[in-house]
């Protein structure tokens, strides 16, 4: 069994004069727990729609569990399960009989409804109609449909646009207990990177249709870790110093600033040696980047910096 559930290669979508999607390449494999983040109008549905087959592609190749050619394909989606934009719920009845539908229509058997709602955590919802539902609820649903047919690969388009704190954190455990405890592989969106870092293994980056950076979850966490920022006119002595003082992990950004990755609880300390070494400190303290402020610097944007504000 090939550990690949998706591989898009070179993928664009053209709309007119516009391309939302250009030549777009991802990965997923199995296990994995798959990000895109990008701003409103970056690319990140029209992707999704091309995998599930919703849109056609203008250019570009899709594989899912192995199979390219168009029956393959059309096979292949049977083992997915999506809940893109609006969940299509059925607004007068309750969450068991939504599911009894869903069931009917997948031709599977109801056997799953009691596991489904008590992971959704709708079990005590009773008789309750779909539209007396809170968003949360909804959200819950919409992903219980999904998984009536058992299936292997989950994409979800925003699954926590508008939810409440602990709404969005209720949605983070339910999608971290999909893939431990069903094995199901998760491709997932949002605009938020902040939001997505607390529940993704890797992270494709969206911007203007282009995928304009892959990263893992390590990856992530190591370009925007804490780290102690010294800034001081005289680089090379300080470079001296660090290193008498067995620090390794540093970076010297450029010819005034570098960065140290280690002893972050030492900096008075650091800078006493520096002092004493007649090393002149501008400045020197901790700081993190925030995950924000590290997606802009990717995309070199800041006019939509309020909407990722987390």
């Amino acid at each position: 069994m090939s550990d690949t559930i998706l591989k898009a290669t070179n993928i664009s979508k053209i709309y007119g004069k516009d391309k939302a999607l250009d030549k777009v390449s991802i990965e997923i494999k199995r296990g994995m727990i798959y990000g895109l983040i990008g701003e409103n109008g970056a690319g990140k549905s029209t992707f999704m729609r091309t995998i599930l087959g919703l849109i056609t592609i203008d250019e570009g190749d899709i594989e899912l569990f192995g199979e390219t050619d168009a029956k393959g394909l059309q096979h292949s989606r049977r083992k997915m399960g999506q809940s893109i934009e609006t969940p299509a719920l059925y607004p007068e009845l309750s969450a068991r009989e939504n599911l009894r539908v869903q069931a009917a229509n997948g031709g599977v058997s109801e056997r799953e409804i009691d596991d489904l709602l008590l992971l959704m955590n709708l079990k005590d919802t009773g008789k309750k109609k779909a539209k007396n539902f809170s968003l949360g609820m909804r959200q819950r649903l919409a992903i219980a449909s999904t998984l009536i047919t058992n299936p292997e690969f989950l994409i979800l388009d925003e699954p926590t646009n508008g939810l409440d704190p602990s709404g969005i954190v209720e949605m983070r455990e339910i999608i971290q207990k999909l893939v431990m405890e069903r094995g199901i592989t998760v491709l997932l969106s949002s605009h938020l990177l902040d939001e997505l870092s607390q529940v993704a293994t890797h992270y494709g980056i969206l911007h203007g249709g282009k995928l304009i950076r892959e990263l893992s979850k390590e990856e992530l966490a190591r370009e925007t870790r804490q780290y102690i920022e010294l800034e001081t006119t005289e680089v090379q002595k300080a470079v001296v110093v660090l290193d008498e003082l067995g620090i390794r992990d540093y970076e010297v950004i450029n010819g005034t600033d570098i960065n140290i990755y280690e002893s972050l609880d030492d900096v008075a300390a650091i800078n006493r040696s520096l002092v004493l070494a007649n090393v002149n400190v501008s400045r020197i303290g901790t700081t993190r980047q925030k995950l924000e402020d590290y997606f802009l610097q990717l995309t070199g944007g800041t006019a939509h910096a309020q909407s990722f504000n987390s």
